[in-house]
C-alpha cells in the first residue's frame, strides 16, 4: 500500500508558503520545492524563498541547490524530486511537494515526452537569431510551424520558444504533438493535487505588496552582490522576474520606480502563465484563498488528505526506475 503524494500548486504570490508550512507541520512532513528559481543559491529575496526560520521549522528540499550559472531542466528536476521523495519516505515521513512551476509539476506527476536532447549548435544559432531579429520574430516563426504551441508559449518566453523551434527543426514534428502523451498520462504513483487561487484583483494587490516588500528587504543590493560576483546579467536566472528588471536598473536602463512597475507587471504575467499550465492538469482540488480564510483552507486540505483512500501502487512503469535514482540533494541532518 502506498500513500498519495500531496502537491500544493498555485501561481506566484498566491500564499503557498505559509499554508504549506501549516500542512507540513500537521502531517509531520518534509517539503520538496517545486520552484524553478528557488533552487538557486543567492537568489533569495527575488524568489520569495522560505526564510531560514521557516526552513528550520520544516525541513525543505531542492532549495539552494545550484549556483546561478548552473542549468536545470524539467527532466533533471523530476529526477531530483523523486530522489528526495524516496529518501523522505524511507525515513518514514510523508513528502509534501509545493511549487509554482507547471512544467516541473507535470514532469514530476506525468513524466516527459521522449523528444530529442539539446543540440548546442542549433541552440546557438537560434539564440543568435533572437538577438539579431528579435524574439518576436522567432515567436512568429513558431506560430507558423506550430500554432498550438505558439498560443501556449508567451512571446517573451525565450527558453521555451527556442526549445520548441529546436524540436521542430530536429524532428519535423511540432512540440505540441510530442506533448500529446499528457492528455492521458500514466502515473506510477497516486498524487493529491491541491490548487490555490485568488481573484484577479486580490492577486494583483498581493503582487504589488510583495514587490514593495522585496525592495524594502534589499532586492537591489541582492542583485548588485550577485553581479559583483561575476555572474552575467544575461544568465536565464538573472533574466527572471525581479532580477532582470533590477539588473537593467543597475545598468542605467531605467529608474527604480520603472523597475518596480515592470516587476509588478511581469509577475502578474507570470502568474497568468502559471495558471494556464495548471488548467491543463487534471484532478486538481481548487481552493480560492480570496473566498476562503486560510484557517478554513487548511481544514479543507486536512480533510482531503484524511479522506483520500490509500491504494496499491499501480503496475505501470515508474517515471524514474530504481537504477535512475540519485542521492537526495538535501542530506539528512546529523
Amino acid at each position: 500500500m502506498t500513500r498519495p503524494i500531496p502537491i500544493i500548486i498555485g501561481p506566484t504570490a498566491v500564499g503557498k508558503t505559509d499554508l504549506s508550512l501549516a500542512i507540513a507541520r500537521d502531517l509531520d512532513a518534509e517539503i520538496v520545492g517545486g520552484d524553478s528559481r528557488q533552487v538557486y543559491r543567492l537568489l533569495d529575496i527575488g524568489t520569495a524563498k522560505p526564510s531560514v526560520a521557516q526552513r528550520q521549522a520544516v525541513r525543505h528540499h531542492l532549495i539552494d541547490l545550484l549556483n546561478p550559472d548552473e542549468p536545470l531542466n524539467a527532466a533533471r528536476y523530476a529526477q531530483l524530486a523523486w530522489s528526495c521523495i524516496h529518501a523522505i519516505e524511507a525515513r518514514g515521513k510523508p513528502a509534501l511537494v509545493v511549487g509554482g512551476s507547471g512544467l516541473y509539476m507535470r514532469a514530476l506527476t506525468d513524466g516527459l515526452f521522449a523528444g530529442p536532447g539539446a543540440n548546442p549548435r542549433l541552440r546557438t544559432a537560434l539564440e543568435a537569431e533572437a538577438y539579431s531579429l528579435g524574439l518576436q520574430a522567432l515567436h512568429d516563426r513558431l506560430a507558423a510551424l506550430d500554432p498550438a504551441a505558439a498560443n501556449r508559449i508567451h512571446p517573451h518566453d525565450r527558453v521555451r520558444i527556442i526549445r520548441a523551434l529546436e524540436i521542430y527543426t530536429l524532428t519535423g514534428k511540432p512540440i505540441s504533438q510530442w506533448q500529446c502523451q499528457w492528455q492521458n498520462p500514466v502515473r506510477s504513483r497516486t498524487f493529491l493535487l491541491i490548487g490555490l487561487t485568488r481573484d484577479r484583483e486580490d492577486l494583483r494587490r498581493r503582487i504589488a505588496t510583495r514587490t514593495g516588500a522585496m525592495l524594502q528587504m534589499g532586492l537591489v543590493d541582492e542583485v548588485r552582490r550577485i553581479l559583483a560576483m561575476g555572474y552575467s546579467p544575461t544568465l536565464p536566472t538573472l533574466q527572471s522576474v525581479g532580477y532582470g528588471e533590477i539588473s537593467a536598473y543597475l545598468g542605467g536602463t531605467w529608474d527604480l520606480a520603472r523597475a518596480r512597475e515592470l516587476i509588478e507587471r511581469n509577475t502578474w504575467r507570470l502568474a497568468k502563465r502559471q495558471m494556464t499550465w495548471f488548467r491543463r492538469m487534471t484532478e486538481i482540488h481548487w481552493i480560492s484563498l480570496t473566498e476562503t480564510p486560510e484557517s478554513v483552507a487548511i481544514q479543507l486540505i486536512q480533510s482531503l488528505l484524511a479522506n483520500t483512500r490509500l491504494r496499491p501502487q499501480e503496475a505501470s512503469p515508474a517515471i524514474w526506475r530504481e537504477d535512475q535514482r540519485t542521492e537526495c540533494a538535501c542530506p539528512v541532518p546529523r
